[in-house]
């Protein structure tokens, strides 16, 4: 069995002294928005020592479904896992060079089928540059091990769900504020937000060092967002950073939120009312 893990973060300074411990294994999740092919060739330019590389797209995401990166059916994502030599015994750590915003999409497709020995590098890639560790190219080749997971997601909501429920909850939005308030849309149909949303941006989870807020600050943040007696759902464009919210929550101490998992862009694409601007919006809202 893995060791118990307390916190869902790890500091390059604590991986770098477990490095030969044999039941850590490193997951490499680095991706762009709009730059299918480059996460892998940042890895292939260079990534911890025994790292994987996991592809957001493929590994992390299914072909088809709500969203642009709807989430995999656990009884395709195990086996996928379990391939790559990653089992029951192994902790995860999970690397990205965005400040965790895309390691956190694996952290909580793990702990969410019960997998709770995941954690995400602090200050992902550059933290571990910046603090003088070696990194290399070869490609690792672990053989494949035992992995039992979950067979159905359980912290998660559809849009149907989401829908009866606004106004109700509590519904984040983890994009940058620009994309929130509809001055800028990259990769959607529609500008905006879900109406009731409230901007929660990643950006804010981090100091300048690029590494998470400590647990006191990330509390208040998230007090004031989330306010007394409601559920909380965290949204995002594709449900990708979404899981960045919820990795701070849960450094925060704060109960987990439920995770929308096609976010914005399930929403965006199925007709349904949209807001703009700075301010959430009501629940009910004329058509676009």
């Amino acid at each position: 069995m893995p060791p118990n893990v307390t916190s869902p973060l790890i500091s390059p300074e604590e991986l770098h002294d477990r490095l030969e411990d044999p039941s850590i294994r490193v997951c490499d999740v680095r991706w762009y928005l709009g730059q299918p092919d480059r996460g892998r060739k940042e890895y292939e330019r260079g990534h911890l020592p025994g790292a994987i590389f996991i592809d957001l797209a493929t590994d992390l995401a299914a072909a088809e479904g709500p969203g642009r990166h709807p989430l995999p059916e656990p009884t395709a994502f195990e086996p996928r896992l379990a391939e790559l030599g990653i089992g029951d015994e192994h902790e995860v750590v999970a690397c990205d060079d965005t400040g965790g915003t895309t390691a956190a999409r694996l952290w909580w497709m793990l702990d969410d089928l019960g997998h709770t020995a995941v954690r995400v590098l602090d200050g992902g890639y550059k933290a571990w540059l910046d603090a003088g560790f070696e990194v290399e190219t070869a490609a690792p080749a672990y053989p494949p091990a035992a992995l039992r997971l979950a067979s159905e997601w359980r912290k998660v909501v559809d849009r149907e769900a989401l829908r009866g429920q606004l106004g109700r909850i509590t519904l984040l939005d983890a994009r940058a504020g620009e994309r929130y308030r509809g001055e800028v849309e990259p990769v959607d149909p529609l500008p905006g937000h879900i109406p009731t949303a409230i901007s929660a941006p990643t950006a804010a989870n981090l100091g300048p060092n690029g590494r998470m807020l400590p647990a006191a600050e990330l509390r208040k943040r998230y007090s004031i967002l989330c306010g007394p007696g409601r559920s909380t759902v965290s949204s995002c464009g594709s449900g990708v950073t979404a899981c960045h919210n919820a990795l701070a929550m849960r450094v925060a101490g704060l109960p987990d939120p439920i995770l929308y998992p096609g976010s914005y862009s399930d929403w965006s694409t199925a007709g349904e009312r949209v807001a703009s601007g700075p301010e959430p919006g009501a629940a009910e809202l004329p058509r676009s």
